[in-house]
């Protein structure tokens, strides 16, 4: 278990092939308003490839969202930066990596050039979102990439199972009578509904527990509190349990989890609660010390 206060893609050059068991990451979303980018219009932009190309409007910094400057640029949708990401995973490793909705596509592309084979789409969704102007809608989920490095290999299936009614339901029996409005509410049938006892199979959506009956079958998640938030100056600090989900269903245990955009440690926290091993990059010193409270927090024996 490591954590390096560095630039990500500078320090993945230096690993080895091969060492990670998956990579679970919350990329900077590259948000940047336009105005701020390039003034009104098109002013000052002369060369046609960045006016009309298009990756032209990524190629610069700029004061990124809310403010934060490590937001600017395009890390996320840089094609070798994922090259790199994928050179240290081992073979049949699977990336899950949060995006914006509204460029979720720009790093999807650059996954795949990079050599990821894209496999599916997790849709975190919540309904604490509000819009950001009258013409546009209320934000009410984040994608994330699933993508893996060649070999298929299972996912943590039955460990990532979502918690559903305690009576076997693979026996072709009526349910106990306590179970009546559970049955007649969800529209289950008398005899058995074919479900698991160790739980549903697992969604590639995760809900935030609004009408609870209809969305029982998806793992819930509500949002980081501002309890759970703590005194950090981050603005887009991922829940705990969410984060728990995440790394338990792609990483084997006692194996070990990439985060290279480490923010303030959710990830690697994540890790040891779930008794995976966790190795951590992030490259603002503010949010690095963040990460060693928060590892602290959960083992005292952190150095």
């Amino acid at each position: 278990m490591d954590i390096k206060n560095a630039e990500s893609l500078e320090h993945l050059k230096t690993l080895e092939d091969n060492r990670f068991d998956s990579c679970v990451t919350d990329p900077p979303y590259h948000l940047a308003s336009i105005l701020k980018r390039f003034g009104p219009g098109q002013k000052g932009i002369n060369n046609k490839d960045e006016k009309e190309g298009r990756n032209g409007p990524y190629h610069r910094a700029a004061k990124g969202f809310m403010g934060q400057t490590w937001d600017g640029g395009d890390i996320a949708f840089n094609k070798d930066f994922w090259k790199e990401v994928l050179r240290v995973m081992k073979p049949g490793a699977v990336l899950l990596s949060f995006a914006a909705t509204r460029n979720y596509h720009r790093m999807a592309v650059a996954v795949e050039d990079a050599g990821f084979e894209i496999f599916d789409m997790i849709n975190w969704l919540y309904g604490s979102g509000f819009p950001k102007r009258k013409n546009y809608l209320k934000p009410g989920h984040e994608p994330i990439v699933m993508a893996r490095k060649g070999v298929n290999k299972s996912l943590n299936i039955d460990e990532s199972r979502v918690p559903g009614y305690e009576w076997d339901t693979t026996k072709n029996r009526r349910e106990p009578k306590k179970h009546k409005e559970a049955i007649y509410k969800l529209g289950l049938k008398k005899t058995g509904t074919g479900e698991k006892i160790e739980g549903r199979y697992p969604a590639n959506v995760i809900h935030d527990g609004s009408y609870y009956e209809e969305w029982a079958k998806y793992f819930y998640c509500a949002k980081a509190s501002k309890k759970e938030k703590g005194n950090t100056e981050h603005p887009t600090v991922k829940p705990l349990e969410l984060m728990r989900y995440l790394v338990k269903l792609v990483t084997p245990k006692d194996g070990t989890v990439l985060d290279p955009f480490a923010g303030t440690g959710t990830t690697g926290e994540a890790a040891l609660l779930e008794g995976r091993k966790y190795y951590l990059i992030e490259r603002e010193k503010n949010y690095f010390k963040d990460i060693e409270k928060r590892l602290k927090k959960v083992n005292p024996f952190f150095v």
